[in-house]
């Protein structure tokens, strides 16, 4: 309460607080109730998928829609048309619109890849996910400035943590609640926040956090079918 009522969107948030939440917070009736639903639907889907042959298929079509979905809230305009067109084809021709699309593609099957392999995600990870989509090696921020603003009025919403000891901190933070046994829909949900909250790279965040939401789920065998790409879910 103390924190919240604290809060100033124009100053950076240097007082986010660290993972795992308070459970009272997060353990209310309507929230356990929605988990119960949300983890019954995903466990249907995970059995719908289970009996596609070739689950690359399945896999193109919810996470492409999910990367087109997703940019458009970014102002990132493609079409279904184009899309598809670019699994078969080199890039090199399309729109840069297309091609960013196709890059969160890339990262949604690189993070899986990652755990298939590790059984883990660090933070080195999850910096390379960020390169993949936004073909630089930026890396975390440095420089203060950050801050999001409503386009038509120009007002602050949120200005995220700034300093890079303050990110880092918060990022390995948010790495070993990550990476801690807890197994629910519930902890997704926390991560997706957090990781939105620090906002470490100078880029939207909405298409790195849905990756890494699909990684996760893949790290905790909540669910190793492209239906958990689909944060809506939640």
């Amino acid at each position: 309460m103390g924190y919240m009522s604290s809060f100033n969107p124009r100053k950076p948030n240097n007082s986010l607080p660290l993972l795992p939440p308070d459970n009272v917070t997060i353990e209310t009736i309507a929230i356990l109730k929605q988990e119960t639903n949300a983890a019954a639907a995903l466990a249907e889907l995970k059995g719908l998928a289970n009996i596609i042959p070739n689950q690359a298929i399945l896999i193109n079509a919810i996470v492409l829609q999910e990367a087109k979905d997703s940019s458009e809230i970014e102002n990132i305009i493609t079409t279904r048309d184009e899309l598809y067109k670019a699994l078969s084809t080199t890039l090199k021709k399309y729109d840069p619109a297309t091609k960013e699309v196709m890059y969160y593609r890339e990262a949604l099957n690189e993070g899986f890849q990652k755990i298939s392999q590790r059984n883990l995600i660090s933070l080195s990870d999850i910096i390379h996910l960020q390169q993949t989509i936004v073909k630089n090696d930026a890396g975390i921020r440095k420089l203060p400035g950050t801050a999001l603003v409503n386009a038509t009025t120009e007002e602050v919403i949120y200005t995220p943590p700034s300093g890079e000891d303050i990110i880092l901190t918060l990022m390995t933070n948010f790495v070993e609640y990550l990476n801690n046994a807890e197994r629910s829909l519930t902890k997704l949900a926390v991560l997706h926040y957090q990781f939105e909250s620090i906002h470490p790279f100078v880029m939207e965040m909405e298409e790195l956090a849905e990756s890494l939401i699909f990684s996760i789920c893949s790290l905790k065998d909540i669910s190793t079918s492209p239906s958990c790409a689909s944060v809506r879910i939640l």
